[in-house]
This record gives C-alpha cells, structure tokens and sequence, in this order.
C-alpha cells in the first residue's frame, strides 16, 4: 500500500474505520437535538378513538390504541428516543385479553368509570387522574364493566428495550388469567385523591421546573426505566427555563398554557399530550391552574450518571 487511497480500500473493505478520517463524528460537545417537541391535541383524537370503537374491534387488535410518533425524519413509531406514548379507549363490554413483555408500562386515566386493569391476578379499578403501573413482564389485562367508553394515556418504554434488544412478548394462554384478587387499593395505583393530597402539602418551589411536584409509585422510581411527578402551577405562573438530559412527556389533566420549547410554543389544554426531547430548553406559561402528569426517563440517566439539569430565571411572557 503506497498511498492513502489505497490504504482506506483496505480499510473500506474489512469494514473498519480509521479514527482519524471519520464519515461522521462520534463525539460531540453536548447532546444532539434530534426527536422534535411536539403536541398531540385530545380534541382531535377523542373522534378518531371514538370512530375506531365502532370501526375497529377485537378480532382486528385487542388493545385500540393511536400511537404518538414523533415527526422528527427517518421515525417510525417513538415519540421521544426512549419511550413512547398513545392513546387508548376501551367500550362497554370489551376486555383487552392479557399479554405480558419485558418493556415497562403505565396508563394515564383521562376520563371514563367502570374500567378496570389486572395485573399479575390483581384487579383494580382505573380512575381518572390516576396512574396505573405494569412492570417488566407482569400479565396485564384491562376491561370495560360500565357504561362509559374509557380513555387513557399510555406510555411505555418500548423503544429503550427496542435499542438495547431484550425484547420478549407472550399473549396469555388462556387469554386471561383465571386467579384474580378485586383489590380497592394497591402500589400499582397512584390515585389521584392522593396525588391531589400530596402536592397539597408539598412544598412551593422556586427556581424549579414546577411550583409544587411530587414523585409517584412506591418505592420510587415508578418502574425501573421511567420516574412519574405530579405537578401543580398557579395561573399566571411562569416558570424558569428549565434544560435536562432526559426526554419527558406531559399529560395535561387539567387546565391550560403554554409551553415554550427551544421558542416553539406548544399551547395546551386538558387531554393534550406533549413531549419534551432530551436537551431542549423549556418553559411553562401557565394560563389558569394546571395539573400535568411527566413521565420521564431519569431513572435510565441517573443509573448511568447522565442526568443532567439546569435552570435560567424566568422572563416575561
């Protein structure tokens, strides 16, 4: 090999790739912005979950569900890089038969009585507000036994498991789990009275992402690869321009603002869902008072020594 063009054929065909002359860089001075913040509105889905109740049944998919995927080029189904969020509804009478897998899982109760989920034989009531958990490879079924089509957020961390590959999948044999416990209460339901009660007696914040938060599921971090907070703004607030590591998404259970996320403002109300990328700088400005359910991925970062986050103060609207 006289010269360098020859030399890099070696290379190219050996498949290797010489540090010195790189296509692509492999390091850089902070995170990449890649996934796109974005807001999915509950006024637009609703008809379309609604229309898909009489339109979609269970021979065609048990679980009737809308994925968010996030626009950014090249994504087919993530809403942020490690997790992934839908909507679901479930009609009166229907039952989404049990399955288990190893990616994490937690629903977000928009609205609707009379749907209950059973995990590993524990049945529980699902109620609006609430934040039902299903662990890595727990059997989980859900059902409608009232007269309400019932609605949720789920988010799921099926695309960390897609990108480190350990992904299992099994339906239940018997479709159903045939030892079953009613329970009121249970670890795996952070209801909503309580989440209400603890943000009550939460400390106020300054400086932080929210005037008041509180981190659910017992003992914390709610699973494994994802952390849930409880979080409470006052009309009017606006809160510091807040940058972190990890990519989060928010439900809005009730109330209304304005998120502001490297200058593109996402403006939201009840319902709506919108996801924060890792990285981007963001800021909430609160138009009456507002509950917001964030899911987020810390548990992943803080494991690795990754989490990071900072705060600037916050300007005028």
């Amino acid at each position: 090999m006289k010269d360098l063009d020859s030399l890099y054929a070696a290379i190219d065909a050996l498949s290797l790739e010489g540090g010195w002359h790189r296509k692509t860089p492999s390091l850089w001075p902070e995170p990449r912005k890649n996934f796109l913040p974005y807001l999915w509105r509950y006024a637009q889905v609703k008809p379309i979950l609604e229309a898909a109740g009489h339109l979609v049944d269970h021979a065609m998919a048990d679980r009737r569900n809308l994925t968010m995927t996030n626009p950014v080029a090249g994504n087919l189904y993530a809403t942020a890089r490690t997790m992934v969020a839908a909507y679901q509804s479930i009609r009166p009478g229907e039952c989404a038969l049990a399955h288990r897998h190893t990616p994490n899982a937690l629903r977000i109760i928009l609205e609707g009585h009379g749907c209950y989920t059973t995990v590993n034989g524990t049945r529980v009531e699902m109620r609006p507000g609430d934040v039902l958990l299903t662990p890595s490879w727990n059997w989980h079924a859900h059902e409608s036994v009232g007269t309400d089509e019932c609605f949720w957020v789920d988010v799921l961390d099926v695309p960390l498991v897609h990108l480190l590959e350990p992904m299992f999948f099994e339906r239940h044999p018997d479709q159903l789990e045939s030892e079953i416990h009613n329970v009121a209460e249970c670890p795996l339901a952070c209801r909503w009275e309580d989440s209400l009660r603890r943000l009550d007696s939460a400390p106020r914040q300054t400086g932080a992402m929210a005037e008041q938060e509180v981190e659910l599921g017992t003992p914390t971090p709610a699973l494994k690869t994802m952390a849930v907070h409880a979080q409470r703004l006052s009309a009017g607030c606006v809160t510091p321009v807040h940058q972190s590591t990890a990519n989060a998404i928010f439900t809005v259970i009730e109330g209304s603002g304005t998120t502001v996320v490297d200058g593109q403002a996402l403006d939201w109300q009840r319902g709506d869902v919108f996801v924060v990328p890792a990285w981007r700088t963001h800021q909430h400005r609160v138009s009456e008072r507002t509950h917001l359910i964030r899911v987020s991925d810390e548990p992943v970062m803080q494991a690795f020594d990754f989490l990071f986050k900072q705060n600037t103060p916050a300007s005028a609207p």
